[in-house]
């Protein structure tokens, strides 16, 4: 199936806030379906689906990406879970997205595909790229630097975390660090990822 392209405030009241699909925001708290519908009491697979979906959504990822990013972190040594969730943050279209070029994931991945950034001074048009620790980011071309400078005034997404580094006279950023567990901006319980995953 490929990426979703629906409403995403239905996303949103299913499964909680996802900073990374939407800055929308809602007011219902019921979930989205028939009226009045009173939720009944979830099974163990619903539960490990749900938290699956989370992280699906928000970082706008296929089913088959995000299959592969579990067997390959399957593969790594450390704890598979936060693996998981390091390969979804160290995504080009995250960072983008965390430095504050764009308000939404969907919103810097088309950035990306229209080759607005360089990364290591090389044109990257694919979102999916992998970030790694020393990569610098900037903008392709250096005329626009007013206009992007405008967009980061503009956008909510100014709280760039400690694992990358800023710098908001050049528009250069800088990835310090692999993402560590408590800067991942998401509210997942990556163990059920896993879960559910190894029961398929």
């Amino acid at each position: 199936m490929s990426r979703y392209r629906g409403p995403r405030i239905r996303i949103v009241r299913r499964l909680g806030e996802l900073r990374g699909l939407t800055k929308k925001i809602t007011v219902r708290t019921k979930p989205p379906g028939q009226h009045d519908k009173k939720p009944g009491a979830s099974s163990e697979y619903a539960i490990r689906l749900k938290e699956k979906q989370k992280i699906k959504y928000n970082y706008g990822i296929s089913e088959r990406q995000l299959s592969n990013y579990v067997k390959k972190a399957k593969r790594m040594k450390g704890s598979t879970g936060l693996l998981i969730l390091q390969l979804s943050e160290m995504r080009l279209d995250n960072i983008i997205f965390r430095l504050g070029f764009a308000s939404t994931i969907p919103e810097s991945r088309q950035l990306i595909n229209h080759g607005h950034f360089l990364v290591n001074n090389k044109p990257v048009d694919i979102p999916s790229f992998q970030c790694k620790t020393g990569d610098s980011i900037t903008i392709e071309n250096k005329n626009q630097i007013n206009v992007w400078r405008e967009r980061i005034t503009d956008s909510s997404s100014l709280n760039v975390p400690t694992f990358l580094e800023f710098n908001k006279e050049k528009l250069t950023g800088l990835v310090k660090s692999i993402v560590s567990r408590n800067e991942i901006g998401l509210n997942v319980n990556e163990l059920l990822i896993v879960e559910y995953y190894s029961r398929k």
